[in-house]
């Protein structure tokens, strides 16, 4: 099966979903491809007993009157296809594996990218253990039907995502201990006056403050998980807090230091990457590679809103509209009202990331027999004396499991400063059958 669009965007979160409906409003006909079952991401997830936000269901209304967008839930992009220098644009391509559909072939004229971003994760003792989560991922479980009541559970690492996660332990009837920053009392308590900026995003605060009871809970600034112990599951963390540690009782652990982008379509696409591993774009969301746009979280992180008004950009970039200032050619450029939203939350997501940057504390490696590459078995002292990434992955297999690095990757280059590696396809486990249709392609060339 092969199939041909105007426009394809990957990824179904705010970002995807706000391109999408831009692109297909403006007559270009669309598909709107994620590997979760429902639209939404992480920020929207839906599941067992969290049906769709109010935002979520406006768009996706919205998109169900679009005749020409087709939507593909829980399908993975497996690699693009590759396609000589002097091939026609429509001929550029992606492999797909379709829970519906298996292994299929697309055609695009123009590629937007809203991949979002995955949690970093950054290890220390016993971080391996069942019921030590990230704190996305702990949200992520509750939305899908996870049963905490009751379960005593600490939430550590940085940034507005353990608030968020508190609010969802809390609504579910778990216990939460503890709230464990690594950024500093001064840090947070800035980051809390500059909300006075953006009331919208301060109501927020309060609301899920007062609905989780956070003025009740222990929330310890300028901390770090040091350990967490037990016998075949979590039993308890040790929190080191300053100088001292404490150590709390507890069934759970949520512990995810912020957010990465996810840019590894983007890397073996060969679009320009970021210190930070986001994916490089100009004014009108355009990356490096002629065609290919990118919007969201992958582009730096910055939420929801952030991600929106990105989206609606690329959508109508992509969908070469004209508006006030576009110039003649395959693409239209942005209004000066998206541009001016855009450079608001921009400015946001400047201060999240300067309040919430890891301290000395987060960024000091555990001791060497701490594993780093849980999906090989490697610890830190196996790779600690590699020169790179490569080096590792050569002598140790280090980045070489189910993962592909996503996780020890991250941690390596916040740990060592490794640059991350050139992704390699398939992205992720793929029936023979659907790898098979490589060889079909090429054949038809």
């Amino acid at each position: 099966m092969n199939s041909h669009f105007d426009i394809v965007v990957v990824g179904a979160g705010p970002a995807g979903l706000h391109a999408a409906r831009a692109a297909a409003r403006e007559g270009a006909s669309v598909a709107l491809l994620d590997d979760n079952p429902r639209a939404g991401g992480q920020i929207w997830r839906q599941g067992p007993g969290h049906p769709p936000q109010a935002p979520l269901q406006a768009l996706l209304a919205t998109l169900g009157e679009q005749h020409r967008l087709t939507y593909w839930p829980s399908t993975r992009v497996v690699a693009p296809l590759d396609r000589p220098l002097d091939a026609p644009l429509a001929s550029r391509g992606l492999l797909l594996e379709s829970a519906e559909r298996g292994g299929v072939s697309i055609t695009y004229d123009r590629l937007i990218l809203a991949t979002g971003a995955r949690e970093l994760l950054l290890p220390f003792t016993g971080w391996t253990l069942p019921g030590v989560t990230g704190a996305g991922a702990l949200q992520a479980l509750i939305k899908g039907g996870m049963p905490v009541r009751g379960e005593r559970v600490v939430i550590a690492g940085s940034g507005p995502l353990l608030i968020a996660a508190l609010a969802s332990a809390h609504a579910a009837g778990a216990r939460v201990v503890a709230v464990v920053e690594q950024a500093s009392a001064l840090d947070v308590a800035r980051f809390t006056a500059s909300l006075l900026v953006e009331p919208a995003k301060l109501r927020q605060a309060i609301g899920m403050g007062l609905s989780s009871g956070l003025a009740s809970w222990r929330y310890w600034t300028g901390s770090v998980v040091k350990a967490a112990y037990g016998n075949g599951r979590v039993e308890q963390v040790t929190i080191r807090r300053g100088e001292r540690d404490v150590t709390l009782d507890c069934e759970r652990v949520a512990c995810g230091y912020g957010l990465v982008p996810n840019s590894t379509l983007a890397q073996a696409l060969g679009c320009a990457i970021g210190d930070a591993g986001e994916i490089m774009v100009d004014d009108a969301q355009r990356t490096s590679v002629h065609s290919v746009l990118a919007a969201g979280e992958c582009t730096g992180v910055g939420g929801a809103e952030r991600a929106a008004v990105e989206g609606e950009i690329a959508g109508l970039v992509a969908s070469g509209t004209r508006t006030d200032d576009a110039a003649d050619g395959a693409t239209g450029s942005a209004p000066g009202v998206l541009v001016a939203r855009r450079a608001r939350w921009r400015r946001f997501a400047h201060r999240v990331a300067t309040a919430f940057a890891l301290q000395e504390a987060a960024r000091t490696p555990p001791d060497d027999a701490t594993l780093l590459c849980r999906c090989e078995d490697v610890s830190l002292g196996e790779v600690r004396a590699c020169r790179d990434g490569r080096e590792a992955k050569l002598h140790t297999r280090c980045a070489m499991g189910a993962c592909q690095g996503r996780i020890c990757g991250a941690a390596a280059s916040v740990y060592f400063g490794w640059p991350a590696a050139t992704p390699r396809p398939p992205f992720s486990p793929a029936a023979i059958r659907t790898l098979m249709l490589v060889d079909d392609e090429a054949s038809s060339d």
